[in-house]
């Protein structure tokens, strides 16, 4: 029994190293409202750990934007010609992806856990697809387009400690990013365990006039297609007639 006793002591010693240590973290802002100045902005994700141990924790910090389907062509040379040979459609892949870290992720944690939380562009996964039996083709294809865009970024070593339970990471938000609602994800790691994780929500949209002239264009494409084509006759008449004017 008294054997039984220390091991349960021992037990119950070990549990709570990391039990009172926990997260909180914010956006400086959670809205972006687009207008026609508009040419990109960043947010900053910020936040703390609370009753911290001895030494600093990991931090992995995901912002997700929006889901889509996506589709990717392959194309193949044919008779001295470039053709769509074949393509795929993966399913609720997030239009925007940033993932920063203390370190290089495949230091912090194992490959299996990042994969479990989707921790890393090697994590991004469809959540479906259609086309070839074999889509990691198109999956790597659409990732060094989405890279090259600005849209899918991997910043190792981007989160930085303002002291000894502060943190920061600033994410640099395109013009091309999509508009909808995005998820950012915070996770505090220690040795390679998910110990705690926060999220917050930020929301991309137009506002005035581009707001209106874009729920035009979606609720009625025929009327909106008609009103631009006469617009652009009514401005090239106008401009021929300023142009006489002036001779």
């Amino acid at each position: 029994m008294r054997t039984l006793a220390v091991l349960l002591l021992a037990v119950l010693c070990a549990i709570p190293a990391h039990a009172d240590e926990n997260l909180v973290s914010g956006l400086s802002q959670d809205s972006i409202q687009i207008t026609s100045s508009y040419n990109g902005t960043s947010i900053v994700v910020f936040g703390a750990v609370e009753h911290p141990t001895a030494t600093k924790p990991d931090i992995i910090v995901v912002l997700r934007g929006p889901p889509n389907d996506m589709r990717i062509r392959q194309k193949t040379r044919f008779a001295g010609i470039w053709i769509n040979s074949d393509r795929a459609i993966l399913k609720r892949m997030p239009g925007f992806y940033f993932a920063a870290s203390t370190r290089p992720l495949d230091q912090i944690a194992s490959v299996r856990t990042l994969r479990q939380y989707d921790l890393g562009l090697a994590a991004v996964e469809p959540h479906g697809a259609t086309g070839p039996k074999d889509i990691e083709p198109f999956r790597q294809a659409l990732l060094r387009f989405q890279k090259r865009a600005g849209l899918y970024q991997e910043m190792p070593g981007a989160v930085q400690f303002l002291s000894g339970t502060l943190f920061r990471v600033r994410v640099s938000l395109p013009a091309s990013a999509p508009r909808g609602r995005y998820i950012a994800e915070t996770y505090l790691l220690r040795d390679g365990r998910v110990i705690d994780a926060r999220s917050s929500t930020l929301t991309i949209d137009q506002t005035g006039l581009e707001r209106r002239v874009f729920d035009f264009s979606l609720n009625d494409p025929l009327a909106y297609g008609l009103s631009t084509v006469f617009m652009a006759i009514l401005l090239g008449w106008l401009s021929s007639l300023a142009f006489r004017r002036a001779e």
